[in-house]
């Protein structure tokens, strides 16, 4: 089925409504007293959302964009799988005692149409998937509204969107804000983004050659690492590093560890995963026979990043501000 480019939205409500929706194709005027639909990218397709009132959001970086914006009300539950760190550790604690825990597996359809959510905040292919059935123009069929992360729209299939990973979250700010009627919210926040990282930028050392990274996500046959559509990727750049997989287009993807011993990086950055503790990657990477003439593993040169600081989500921001002060008290060349 193909998406039609501006789809007219209505929340998702009675099951006998949303029914003719799925037959028919059928468009529905938003109830009386509703604000107009507002036009807004999801990827690169312009789509008319409905301002939702029971957003179900995948993974702390969608659920911590609603929190940051004052938009808790609206949402009507999280999924959130085990490789996410407790919601008690985030900044938005308070707000996520106070909404509902859908599920701690992976998001699905029956999940959202069960729980009569009028939007899904996922990634592509983080959260909505061709292969589990749970994709935007799977739920447009079904009434439901979606929004994807720009930064995930890298390989979008018919709509493909691509911006530098910090691009994408405040785009995404500035856009949930439209759809939900708090633009001036939005603004501000993402000004205060941009001046924070702003400062980061500003007092990274200007070493050159600017210090190696290989950020080591998992892997033991073959190494998961960031390319250059991720978070991470930016976040060594704008700390005065380089990350030795810059040049690669893509998201997360594996290479072979003999590129990560000829890159010689001096610097690891590890990605804590809650069901791959830190402690053990590194513990691993130290065993690996083949690292040992690396220099970030000759000076136990390690830094953790926290899961949430390198998807796509405000936290991105405390993960640029970790790592620079990393490297900045690490290096002076």
């Amino acid at each position: 089925m193909t998406v039609p480019p501006t789809p007219r939205w209505r929340r998702a409500a009675p099951a006998l409504v949303v029914l003719l929706l799925a037959g028919c194709g059928a468009e529905v005027a938003p109830e009386a007293g509703a604000p107009e639909p507002v036009t807004v990218p999801r990827c690169g397709q312009e789509v008319a959302y409905q301002r939702p009132e029971q957003a179900v959001v995948y993974e702390a970086g969608s659920a911590d964009k609603l929190f940051a914006l004052g938009l808790t009300d609206a949402v009507r539950g999280y999924v959130m799988p085990p490789a996410n760190p407790p919601v008690e550790e985030s900044p938005w604690a308070a707000e996520y005692a106070q909404v509902e825990l859908l599920s701690q597996d992976l998001l699905n359809r029956e999940l959202v149409v069960d729980a009569g959510a009028d939007l899904v905040v996922a990634g592509w292919r983080s959260g909505f998937s061709e292969q589990r059935g749970i994709t935007p123009e799977i739920l447009d069929g079904l009434g439901i509204q979606s929004f994807m992360h720009t930064e995930s729209c890298f390989n979008y299939p018919g709509f493909p969107e691509r911006v530098t990973p910090f691009e994408g979250l405040y785009a995404d700010l500035e856009r949930l804000g439209r759809i939900f009627g708090v633009e001036e919210r939005a603004a501000a926040y993402v000004g205060e983004l941009r001046a924070r990282v702003a400062t980061v930028r500003e007092a990274a050392p200007r070493l050159d050659p600017p210090p190696s990274v290989f950020l080591y996500d998992s892997g033991t046959d073959r190494p998961y690492t960031a390319g250059n559509q991720v978070p991470p990727n930016e976040i060594i750049e704008f700390a005065g590093a380089r990350n030795i997989f810059a040049d690669l287009e893509g998201r997360w993807i594996d290479v072979g560890w003999e590129a990560v011993v000829a890159a010689q990086p001096e610097i690891i950055v590890i990605l804590d995963y809650q069901d791959q503790p830190a402690e053990e990657k590194i513990a691993f990477l130290r065993s690996h026979p083949a690292l040992g003439s690396v220099p970030a593993i000759r000076n136990d040169r390690f830094h953790i990043l926290d899961y949430n600081e390198a998807i796509s989500g405000p936290r991105i921001v405390d993960g640029a501000e970790g790592f620079a002060e990393y490297v900045r008290t690490s290096f002076r060349r």
